[in-house]
């Protein structure tokens, strides 16, 4: 199996842990094993997570500048199962802060924007895409975009690897879902609702809205489609039903970057370790990839092992 990640818009990504974080005043970091410097954008972490699950994978997407520079080089120290094609532009590529807090078990964000690409940078891109499609089973698409670049991108990318035969996993945020879908559904669909728990334009507040919002995405085209739920669970629908997947164990806020993206990676070699795979199967591994990652800190991903232990910390129900 090879995998596709695409990543338009990286970050290197810089976190720090600070114990009893407050706004408005001088904090020192005592140690270095505090300060981590990493790689990053939502598809970087994904081919980051495949590789411990000993998965190749082609990071492609868009890099500038120095900052661009570092990550690559990062990047490509990380593991031998991680090729590189990026698309390289003058402007910088966007760093992300994150504070992490073990004592009061927070986790605070700072993301920047990142550059502006031109069409020529996009059109590159797509013919580099278009080669690898050639040698590989499934693209993930995910993560934010530059600020001059709109949904529908997502849209073309997943149509062109649809058009091949691809498999296409797909996590966004809500503002690009229905551009995207316009153009072309994927087969599993993970919205991004992190910051806004909204998905289609509705705001999810309770249980039924979620269940709603998960069965809508499936009625689209999409053949599963999972939504974070209360931090702790999730909402999983397919052509089949409607799950709550969850765990009775504590979950460490503090340690929830990089969640999602272990999620993403674990439903993707779980979707093609086997022949005879089931959908439900796959979310809840992703599930338990999640879970496993909760317990490391900062952004490491999970091992293989490690997802198996928790697999037993899932409970799923049946909603519909």
């Amino acid at each position: 199996m090879k995998v596709i990640t695409v990543t338009f818009n990286p970050a290197l990504d810089r976190e720090f842990v600070v114990e009893d974080f407050r706004v408005n005043e001088l904090h020192r970091v005592s140690h270095y094993k505090d300060i981590v410097m990493s790689p990053g954008g939502k598809g970087i972490n994904v081919s980051i997570a495949l590789a411990k699950l000993r998965v190749q994978s082609v990071a492609i997407g868009i890099l500038g500048g120095y900052i661009g520079r570092v990550l690559l080089s990062e990047l490509n120290r990380i593991s031998p199962l991680i090729s590189t094609s990026f698309v390289h532009i003058d402007q910088e590529t966007r760093e992300n802060i994150s504070i992490i807090d073990p004592r009061n078990h927070t986790l605070t964000e700072i993301n920047s924007p990142g550059p502006i690409v031109e069409k020529h940078a996009i059109d590159l891109l797509l013919k580099r895409y278009e080669i690898f499609l050639s040698r590989a089973e499934v693209v993930v698409l995910s993560g934010s975009l530059p600020p001059n670049l709109q949904g529908d991108i997502y849209g073309v990318f997943a149509k062109t690897a649809k058009q091949k035969g691809k498999q296409v996993f797909m996590e966004i945020v809500d503002e690009y879902i229905k551009p995207a879908l316009q153009i072309q559904t994927p087969d599993v669909i993970k919205p991004d609702v992190r910051e806004k728990n909204v998905v289609l334009g509705e705001k999810l507040v309770s249980l039924d809205d979620y269940i709603q919002a998960a069965s809508e995405l499936i009625k689209m085209g999409c053949k599963m489609s999972v939504i974070s739920y209360q931090i702790k669970s999730d909402i999983v629908a397919t052509n089949d039903g409607v799950w709550l997947i969850t765990t009775p164990k504590d979950i460490e806020i503090s340690n929830l970057l990089g969640a999602g993206d272990a999620y993403m990676a674990a439903m993707v070699y779980k979707r093609f370790s086997t022949s005879d795979y089931d959908l439900l199967e796959v979310a809840k591994f992703g599930y338990a990839a999640a879970l496993a990652k909760t317990k490391k800190l900062p952004k490491q991903m999970p091992e293989y092992d490690e997802i198996v232990d928790c697999l037993q910390d899932c409970q799923v129900e049946k909603l519909r």
